[in-house]
């Protein structure tokens, strides 16, 4: 690689860095979502704009590629399985109607009223699945909220819901490399998903303190740190290449830490981490969205899809039976897609199923959820 090149990879990361941060600065003060001015800013340094970014660099692509790894082993790390069990049934019936319902409304809309192929359909509908509850958290827990019955209820249902969204993605990846839906290959990839997941958990928690053990015995600076991204790097990668996602095996390591007793300290120094690299994922996310690719004829499709993941999530509130919580509240704190639908788009376009154009409707509506849930929940936990 030329000098040249190093400098002018050099110069943008400098650039994407500086306008994440200011971008996530000023949607801090108007009481937004960071991940939203993140993306803004990768939409402005894109073609919509200045072209800074082609969004085609594999540098800057790589390390989004370790950001978005970062971000689901951070994820892992602040889902507590105790409090899953704990959030019992309602969470279960949440998470799993949260799923069912966009792909039951999405699917046939998109097969059948906009003719899309099924691959590409499949894809659009699974990204709505998604769900991200850091906005939620934040509304909560200025209320101080986060300890009420519907904030661990969603909580426990936002835990299962990246689990199973975890395993679809695992086999929308599968469908992608392959061309088609073979029933076998489908079957395959959930069962080894659930066992890989269940495997990793399971033994990495039988091994984690002897290792740490050894680890406090080598007294080197930072040990626990380096050993906890080089672990959810192992993860990853062997998530990869057994075929499934690698934020999986990212997403396993920190649950097994979650269980730590140096658990905050990992956390706090991941997500030094994470402050460095998350951001670069998410501007290059937003420089893939293109304006002009979205046309007149695409928005009656972003119109029904906002509509599907608006109405989807509030009737899987309703799953939170037997319980005393807001279901309504439970529901709209399903809403925001965030991060998490932006993987799912994210993928599909890397895997060549989802075209700039659904691809950039995508964005718009997962931008949209994030934005309209604070308001909505805020006046609804004001009536508890």
């Amino acid at each position: 690689m030329s000098e040249s090149i190093i400098f002018e990879v050099m110069l943008k990361l400098i650039v994407i860095l500086v306008a994440a941060k200011l971008a996530g600065y000023i949607f801090d003060l108007i009481k937004q979502p960071r991940v939203l001015g993140e993306l803004l800013a990768g939409v402005l340094l894109g073609p919509s704009l200045f072209g800074f970014i082609t969004g085609h660099e594999e540098i800057l692509l790589f390390l989004s590629e370790v950001g978005v790894i970062i971000l689901l082993f951070l994820v892992g790390l602040e889902s507590n399985i105790h409090e899953l069990l704990k959030s019992g049934k309602s969470a279960l019936m949440v998470a799993v109607i949260g799923v069912v319902a966009p792909l039951l409304l999405a699917m046939p809309y998109l097969l059948y009223i906009e003719a899309i192929d099924f691959n590409v359909a499949l894809f659009v509908a699974a990204t709505l699945t998604a769900t991200s509850v850091g906005v939620t958290m934040r509304v909560l827990s200025e209320m101080k909220k986060i300890s009420s019955l519907e904030g661990k209820i969603i909580l426990g249902a936002a835990v299962i819901d990246d689990v199973i969204g975890l395993v679809i993605l695992s086999v929308l990846v599968g469908i992608a490399e392959t061309g088609s839906v073979e029933m076998m290959g489908v079957a395959q990839t959930i069962i080894t998903a659930f066992l890989f997941l269940a495997v990793t958990v399971i033994v990495g928690m039988k091994l984690e303190e002897p290792i740490l053990r050894l680890i406090r015995h080598l007294k080197v600076k930072r040990s626990f740190i380096v050993t906890a991204v080089i672990f959810a790097l192992l993860l990853g990668y062997l998530a990869d290449y057994i075929g499934l996602a690698a934020i999986v095996g990212a997403f396993a390591a920190g649950l097994i830490l979650e269980r730590e007793e140096h658990k905050e300290h990992i956390m706090k120094k991941a997500e030094v981490i994470g402050d460095v690299f998350t951001p670069i994922f998410f501007v290059m996310a937003g420089v893939v969205v293109n304006i002009y690719t979205i046309n007149m004829d695409l928005l009656p499709l972003a119109a029904v899809l906002l509509v599907i993941a608006l109405i989807s999530k509030i009737v899987a509130g309703f799953g939170a039976i037997g319980t005393k919580a807001s279901k309504m509240a439970v529901g709209v704190g399903m809403i925001p897609r965030g991060e998490v639908g932006l993987i799912f788009a994210t993928i599909g376009l890397k895997e060549l199923v989802l075209g700039e154009g659904i691809y950039s409707v995508l964005v718009v509506v997962i931008m949209l959820t994030t934005l309209v849930t604070p308001p909505i929940l805020k006046k609804l936990m004001e009536k508890k």
